[in-house]
């Protein structure tokens, strides 16, 4: 048997923008489109590793800032590295932690050099840099390693977003020549470079062309899914994607609702990953063909049907939506390991059922069946 690549993409079918195909990689194949559960602190919350590969899954996501802090990147190397610190066997990708270091700590200060901030956790001062972001997720034995970016807000002057962008394109390059010198990890992993350009047309063609120049294993497409609304993510959409490279994978960071994914699937990107089905599981939201649901509502107390009908998890399959009701009311943390574990499943059926119908160039009447069931009744998001 020959040997697994280090990277390679081959799309296999296309319908419109959209495309089907299989990103491979030394731990394992990765079907397009893929949803990427989040497992910020080294675990999918509430869930356990064989049950989100059961699910479909065949990535997931790891958080570069958080496991920094905790419980370390280079305590994580020492224990054998991040898959089998947490028991998970196939690929996983690393966001860089530049999203979080501008949402989530105080007393941020941004320099050419990169990052410095306090702890959310316990105040202590860190500072990121595309080699120190580079190197955490080396330490941590990412499979697919993000450039390291500057995240501004889509409501910042062009200027802002002008020189933010450019920086983020100089850290690329930083980050791209830390990642080459990995030493072995360089021969086994991949890397992402992340186009930004806020929603600006034209400084997000400046972006894809340094990057592209560059030459990243794969692209993603930064700085939305942060407020902007859908009709402007897709706007952009539009316009960003096809400045990509169509022979490469292109990831859609922070998205998002099922609905999003599907609209972004017709515009030809081939990833994503969002907190949003294990956060919604844990509160009582579930996910269904129908829409969301609040199973705290009254309404389902004697409720003896499953969560969806049309769906072939164990948990529709075993239990009702009153039986679930009660565990989410009672407090109970059975109530979120099965609600998120319903939620993963519908997110991995929804990426199969798209991957089906762009392999038979039915796209369209499967979104457009989909968003006639699902309605406009989305949940909030925060993909984060």
């Amino acid at each position: 048997m020959s040997e697994r690549p280090r990277f390679s993409f081959q799309v296999s079918a296309t319908d419109g923008r959209a495309r089907t195909g299989l990103i491979s990689m030394k731990r394992g194949d990765i079907r397009t489109p893929a949803f990427m559960p989040v497992g910020t602190a080294a675990t999918v919350k509430a869930m356990k590793p064989s049950d989100v590969r059961a699910a479909g899954a065949d990535i997931i996501l790891g958080n570069t800032y958080h496991l920094m802090l905790r419980p370390g990147a280079e305590r994580v190397a020492r224990l054998g590295g991040l898959h089998r610190f947490m028991g998970w066997d196939r690929p996983i990708l690393t966001d860089s932690g530049g999203y979080q270091v501008m949402s989530l700590s105080e007393l941020t200060k941004r320099s050419e050099e990169g990052v410095s901030f306090a702890s959310h956790l316990d105040g202590t001062k860190h500072m990121i840099s595309p080699e120190r972001s580079t190197e955490i997720q080396r330490l941590l034995g990412s499979d697919i390693v993000m450039a390291f970016d500057e995240l501004v807000p889509t409501t910042s002057t062009r200027d802002v977003q002008a020189e933010a962008m450019e920086r983020s394109m100089r850290w690329a390059r930083r980050s791209r020549d830390a990642f080459l010198a990995g030493g072995d990890h360089a021969q086994v992993a991949a890397q992402f470079g992340i186009q930004q350009g806020a929603l600006d047309q034209e400084l997000r063609g400046i972006s894809a062309g340094k990057l592209i120049d560059i030459r990243f294993d794969g692209y993603a497409v930064g700085g939305l899914a942060v407020g902007e609304g859908q009709a402007e993510t897709f706007r952009v959409l539009d316009f960003a994607a096809p400045m990509l490279p169509e022979d490469r994978p292109r990831y859609l960071m922070g998205v998002g609702k099922p609905d999003d994914i599907v609209g972004a699937v017709e515009r030809g990107i081939d990833m994503f990953d969002c907190v949003l089905p294990t956060r919604s599981g844990r509160t009582g939201q579930a996910f269904t063909s129908a829409g969301p649901i609040n199973l705290k509502n009254a309404r389902f107390n004697e409720d003896q049907g499953p969560l969806d009908p049309g769906c072939t998890c164990p948990v529709c399959a075993t239990w009702s939506r009153a039986y679930l009701h009660h565990l989410i009311r009672s407090g109970e943390i059975l109530g979120a390991m099965l609600m998120t574990e319903h939620n993963i499943h519908f997110y991995q059926q929804l990426m199969q059922g798209l991957r089906t119908a762009i392999e038979e160039s039915r796209l369209a009447a499967f979104a457009s069946g989909f968003r006639a069931r699902y309605g406009a009744s989305g949940g909030k998001a925060g993909c984060e």
